[in-house]
């Protein structure tokens, strides 16, 4: 989708240059207008031709948990008027990798076979900051077709030290 990409790019940019001090919370506050744009029922409103902008942004808001920023009002305001709620979710990925890149900061996906407990997990990631080189933001997925061990993905890299991933590579092996 390097369409996408390419729209979102310039309202992310635009966004953390005017994002303030606390760019960490605004990146929240994106993420939840992005997950409400993403929603189904929602986008078949927006491309609704009788569904106003102003209906469309009352709505959204509505929706939110907590009030949100002027920042973050206004972005959602210049993404409605400029046809762009599509592209809501990639601002905010955007985004955030700027927020990380900034604060020095990687975002990492553990995939386990199985639930990690907080303190085995507290572990695993110090190994990883160690491996990678740097600070990560990690989150949790459950994927029992591993088997065992984990698979982390941190941006384009992977370490794949599961029981799936070595049984692949011994039946590479034997079928050579």
């Amino acid at each position: 989708m390097a369409e996408i990409a390419t729209i979102a790019r310039p309202y992310a940019e635009a966004l953390f240059k005017v994002g303030g001090v606390d760019k960490s919370a605004l990146a929240i506050e994106v993420q939840a207008l992005a997950d409400i744009a993403g929603n189904a029922q929602l986008r078949q409103v927006a491309d609704n031709p009788k569904v106003g902008a102003d209906q469309l942004f009352d709505l959204i808001t509505s929706v939110l948990k907590s009030p949100a920023s002027v920042t973050a009002t206004n972005l959602l305001r210049t993404v409605i008027d400029n046809g762009r709620l599509s592209a809501l979710p990639e601002i905010a990925t955007q985004y955030q990798a700027l927020v990380n890149a900034s604060s020095g900061v990687s975002d990492a996906i553990v995939y386990s076979a199985f639930a990690i407990e907080s303190a085995q997990l507290a572990e695993v990631i110090a190994a990883l900051e160690r491996r990678f080189k740097r600070k990560l933001n990690a989150s949790v997925v459950i994927e029992p077709e591993l088997i065992g061990g984990i698979r982390v993905v941190v941006g384009d890299e992977v370490l794949d030290t599961s029981v799936k991933a070595r049984l692949e590579q011994m039946r590479v092996a034997l079928t050579a």
